[in-house]
C-alpha cells in the first residue's frame, strides 16, 4: 500500500499499528516511506508535549519528496504522521519502538565443495560474452589515459 491514507484504500485506520506491531525496530534500520510527492508527508513528531497524535506542532523533522527514507539513531518511540490536513485523521500515522541494540544480519548457512570440485561461477548463466568485455575494457583503458 506504501505511505498514504489507509481508509482511501480499503484498509482500516490501524492498518499502519498493526503493520509495526508484527516488526522489531532497532538503532540502525532504515524504514523507506513511499508515496505520490505533492500528495503527502512525512513528519518525525514528539508526542511528550502533545497529546494530540496528529498534531505537527512539534515536528522533529519532515519529508515532503518520496521515497523518504530514515535512519533510525536513537532508541525509543518514534511517531510519524502526513502533515497534510486529514490525512493523520483517516490512518497515515504510524508509531514504533525503537531498542538500544542495533539490528543483527541473519545467520548464513554455509555450504562446502568437495576438494578437486570446480568452485562455482557468480553468475548463473555462463559468462560474460566477449563482445561486451572488450568495449567496457577498452573505455576503462581510455579513461584511465586522459584522466
Amino acid at each position: 500500500m506504501g505511505w498514504t491514507i489507509p481508509l482511501l484504500n480499503g484498509a482500516s485506520t490501524s492498518t499502519y499499528a498493526t503493520w509495526a506491531s508484527k516488526r522489531t525496530f532497532a538503532v540502525g534500520d532504515t524504514l523507506l516511506f513511499n508515496f505520490t510527492t505533492g500528495f503527502h508527508t512525512v513528519a518525525e513528531v514528539s508526542q511528550s508535549a502533545n497529546p494530540d497524535p496528529c498534531s505537527s506542532n512539534d515536528t522533529l523533522s519532515l519529508y515532503s519528496t518520496s521515497p523518504a527514507t530514515i535512519t533510525l539513531t536513537r532508541p525509543g518511540t518514534h511517531y510519524y504522521i502526513c502533515t497534510i490536513i486529514g490525512h493523520c485523521q483517516l490512518g497515515q500515522k504510524l508509531t514504533i519502538n525503537v531498542s538500544h541494540f542495533a539490528a543483527t544480519a541473519p545467520e548464513s548457512t554455509l555450504t562446502s565443495t568437495p576438494i578437486g570440485s570446480p568452485i562455482p561461477l557468480p553468475w548463473s548463466a555462463s559468462p560474460p560474452a566477449f563482445n561486451k568485455v572488450v568495449p567496457i575494457t577498452l573505455l576503462v583503458v581510455a579513461l584511465a589515459f586522459f584522466y
